[in-house]
């Protein structure tokens, strides 16, 4: 604590503040994984959605992080590099497509026949154990977001 303001010194680390939590948050992530696979979206597909949270956010620990194992995986750096606007290019097949509207929709909620619209697009495309995987992907993803954020994670 700084002795002239009175106030901490640096930023406060949810994670380690709170390491029960967190470690309960890391073990939703696999559990994900799990049903991803047994729904048939792939790590690869799923870190693409993580990224794209993470750019709506503004998190750039997750985005370093959901980068790095995006490459790990094999994605085409090409199609990390226009993520950002998918929808203006053909290099995302329509379950990425959906998989990512879908997220995106999580992240931002917008109006409510909006939501319905792409939710009703998703279900069709993914299938009801898919639409799962992806929805619970969005929200932790929201959530790591929010924990990165708060806790002013550094990009190392």
């Amino acid at each position: 604590m700084s002795q002239t303001t009175g106030v901490p010194d640096g930023p406060l680390y949810l994670d380690k503040a709170e390491p029960d939590i967190f470690a309960a948050m890391s073990g939703v992530s696999k559990k994900i994984v799990a049903a991803a696979g047994e729904a048939g979206i792939s790590e690869r597909l799923l870190e693409l959605v993580n990224l794209r949270i993470s750019q709506i956010n503004g998190c750039a620990y997750c985005l370093d992080i959901h980068h790095s194992k995006a490459i790990r995986l094999g994605e085409d750096p090409r199609r990390l590099a226009v993520l950002q606007d998918w929808q203006e290019t053909d290099l995302f097949d329509d379950t990425e497509s959906a998989a990512l509207e879908l997220a995106e929709c999580i992240t931002r909620i917008p109006a409510p026949a909006v939501r319905g619209e792409v939710e009703d697009v998703a279900r069709r495309v993914l299938g009801d154990a898919a639409y799962a995987v992806v929805a619970w992907a969005a929200v932790n993803m929201n959530a790591f977001n929010r924990i990165s954020i708060t806790s002013h994670h550094p990009v190392r």
